[in-house]
């Protein structure tokens, strides 16, 4: 489906969502999309004054719509406990596993593990474990979780997670990255026909998360050199949605499964079907990170059997 575009969507008219990072960027265009064909919407977002201007947005650009705002902090497993406490009295059709931060200092979570790591993955991993009820509540629920195309250069060092002994903080983006498209594939592996998990990657699009870094280290020429980057080379954030709302809705997606843009090394171009590194369909890698986020998060997916 080369020329596929949001307009392809079917109703949504009585599908719920819930959509992280939805106050701007990917996040946004992700639940615009979803609004504008009849979804019930959730944006959870962090910070309340940007997720409140994202509301206002989304109800000026589809007038009618039903959609709601929710208070997560993804690098708090307090706030990710309340606010599934909160959604999960509801069933779920579709989770938007899209909040992310990339390439930033090292920092840590409220909860002590390395912002990008503990945010990107253990976060969704946490969320998705305590929504399983209500996913699986719903036939044919999905679970979309957003990777990166940087995947490809991307691993998991188990016995640094945190980047005490070496951090640097591409190394830490990318195996975060690589981590949700191991998650993804190895929920759709336990969930056995349950519920479809899947992964999908922007490419290269323009958003705000760029200059986040250079912004948290102070360094106002990395700042500029990455928004001048967006703007010579970058695919807009609502191309950059597309595999999202693609594997979000269409009837052809397939469990385990990663959607990106099919153009020149997936960084641009409509949504399709794509390659990801063959260890991340290793069931052995997949089985020591979920061991490892249970660990960390304390959040069991009991619903679903354990490998033997």
């Amino acid at each position: 489906m080369a020329k596929w575009t949001t307009d392809d969507i079917s109703d949504l008219t009585g599908t719920r969502a819930i959509v992280t990072g939805a106050n701007s960027g990917l996040g946004l265009r992700t639940a615009l999309g979803l609004a504008r064909h009849g979804a019930t919407v959730v944006l959870a977002c962090r910070s309340a004054d940007r997720g409140r201007a994202a509301l206002d947005r989304v109800r000026a650009a589809v007038p009618g719509c039903d959609v709601a705002l929710g208070s997560l902090d993804l690098a708090d497993l307090a706030s990710v406990r309340a606010f599934a406490e909160e959604q999960g009295a509801y069933g779920l059709d579709l989770l938007i596993n899209n909040a992310g931060v990339m390439a930033l200092p090292r920092r840590t979570t409220a909860d002590g593990f390395e912002l990008q790591f503990g945010t990107n993955h253990l976060g969704h991993f946490a969320l998705t474990g305590l929504l399983l009820p209500a996913l699986l509540d719903r036939p044919g629920a999905r679970v979309v979780t957003v990777t990166s195309m940087m995947h490809w250069l991307g691993r998991i060092d188990f016995d640094d997670l945190d980047g005490e002994r070496r951090y640097g903080k591409w190394t830490a983006y990318c195996g975060s990255k690589l981590a949700n498209l191991v998650f993804a594939k190895e929920l759709d592996r336990r969930a056995g026909g349950r519920l479809v998990s899947v992964a999908a990657h922007p490419g290269y699009a323009a958003t705000n998360l760029q200059q986040a870094g250079p912004r948290m280290a102070g360094s106002r020429i990395g700042e500029v050199v990455q928004g001048l980057g967006n703007r010579l080379f970058a695919q807009s954030d609502a191309a950059g949605a597309q595999p999202t709302l693609y594997a979000a809705t269409t009837s052809d997606v397939r469990g385990g499964q990663c959607y990106g843009p099919r153009g020149p090394g997936q960084s641009r171009g409509a949504p399709r079907r794509v390659p990801t590194l063959r260890g991340a369909e290793d069931p052995g890698l997949g089985r020591r990170l979920w061991e490892v986020s249970e660990e960390r998060t304390g959040v069991t997916y009991d619903a679903l059997p354990r490998p033997a």
